[in-house]
């Protein structure tokens, strides 16, 4: 037997009595009828129906209400659930009885208009004039002929290699001229010990003799020529480190003796390593000297005893290369490798450089290996090799210690000479 007899009544409330076990339906295990929906919260009435409410009986004066304030001032209510009568239906298996609810009523929009939802899509009906989506302007009837000269489209060509709008190497004008004012040359030679240092140095010197304005740029690590202009490398604040690496002005880091040199540190021995995630890292140097070009006549550039990026860099922003070579086989073997180095730069990145020629330095006139080692250079090289001769000279060693260029250290010396001959040459007609 389950829970609840045929007769409607449980096992349990067969020992209570009748006044604990309360009758479930009417007898023949039907339900009754849905009770009327009960309101547990008070309606809100308005202050004069309210106030009529407290009233006695006896006074009470019945006020019309509109039907109207009625419906919209009370709220929407559920209808209630006999609980009693569902728990008696779930209980009994044998008769199970389904529950019907009565819908709840309907509200219309003017009774109890919605609140705005957030992030909810408006309708179109209730958008103002400035939310509602506009249609494209329509095309003009009577568009604009195209000129028949003017080019709508570019060429494969143009997409694929664009025309530079800037010369690489220094700027030029339409005769193929150099605009900028300074006129660039680099000293390069990937042998070490060749007069690289004492020829940048010297030469620009006797180019200011002439009355130009000359700048030197020491990119070796070693700082040989700051050092010549009695700098020292060590406690400079700022050097052309900083200018390749943190791209300041170039004019920050000259410092004027007898001629403007701008100077070098040991910093630039990781100048390769710092420049190598950078994008154009082949054109530093041509950067800087092109905010300074206006201010001289010639840039000289010292660079360092290799063919790593800061000769690159040299080469790339210069116009020309004054190569200086000792009167010895080994010296003049790494001729080839730095004729293929300018070949590249020529062909990659500054078509405009030249090379300005090739100088003999150190030559000792009194062995016969060093008049064997001219001799085959203008047989290989012809009109490149200059005709001036840098001999061996104790001013040169001299010269550095005092800080100063062997033309400022003893102007009458045969070594002074050697150089004011070959500013005349490069300035007249060159090599």
């Amino acid at each position: 037997m389950g829970l609840f007899s045929r007769g409607g009544r449980s096992e349990q409330n067969r020992h209570r009595g009748d006044a604990a076990s309360p009758t479930i339906g009417n007898g023949n295990g039907n339900l009754p009828e849905p009770r009327e929906p009960v309101f547990d919260e008070p309606l809100d009435l308005s202050p004069e129906v309210e106030l009529e409410a407290r009233r006695p009986a006896a006074e009470r004066t019945e006020t019309p209400v509109a039907p109207e304030s009625r419906e919209a001032s009370a709220p929407a209510a559920e209808p209630a659930i006999d609980v009693e009568a569902t728990t008696a239906a779930s209980a009994d298996a044998e008769t199970p009885t389904e529950v019907v609810v009565p819908e709840a009523p309907l509200t219309t929009a003017s009774t109890a208009p919605a609140e705005a939802i957030p992030n909810q899509e408006v309708p179109p009906a209730q958008r103002t004039e400035s939310e509602l989506p506009r249609a494209p302007a329509p095309p003009p009837l009577n568009p604009e002929p195209v000129a028949a000269d003017e080019e709508i489209r570019i060429t494969a060509k143009e997409a694929l290699a664009p025309v530079r709008t800037r010369p690489m190497g220094g700027a030029l004008d339409e005769s193929g001229k150099p605009t900028r004012r300074a006129q660039v040359i680099s000293f390069a030679n990937q042998k070490g010990g060749v007069a690289k240092t004492t020829t940048t140095l010297n030469l620009a010197v006797a180019f200011a003799e002439s009355g130009h304005d000359v700048l030197c740029i020491d990119l070796d690590p070693q700082g040989n020529l700051t050092m010549s202009q009695g700098i020292d490398p060590d406690k400079v604040d700022k050097s052309v480190f900083d200018v390749l690496v943190h791209h300041i002005p170039l004019a920050e880091v000259i410092h004027e003796r007898e001629i403007d040199i701008a100077v070098a540190s040991i910093d630039l021995a990781g100048a390769e390593i710092a420049m190598s995630t950078q994008i154009g890292r082949e054109r530093s140097l041509e950067k800087a000297i092109n905010e300074i070009a206006d201010e001289y006549d010639f840039v000289c550039i010292d660079t360092p005893p290799s063919l790593g990026l800061l000769t690159i860099n040299a080469l790339t922003a210069s116009d020309k290369v004054i190569v200086p070579v000792q009167c010895e086989y080994l010296s003049m073997r790494g001729l080839l490798q730095l004729q293929n180095t300018v070949e590249m730069i020529q062909d990659n990145l500054n078509p405009n450089l030249q090379i300005e020629g090739i100088l003999p330095t150190m030559l000792d006139s009194r062995t016969v290996h060093a008049k064997e080692a001219v001799a085959i250079l203008e047989e290989n090289f012809g009109e490149l090799v200059f005709k001036s001769r840098i001999r061996k000279a104790i001013k040169f060693a001299e010269a550095p210690v005092r800080g100063a260029s062997v033309l400022k250290y003893d102007p009458k010396s045969n070594a002074a000479d050697y150089y004011r001959a070959l500013a005349q040459e490069v300035l007249t007609h060159g090599a």
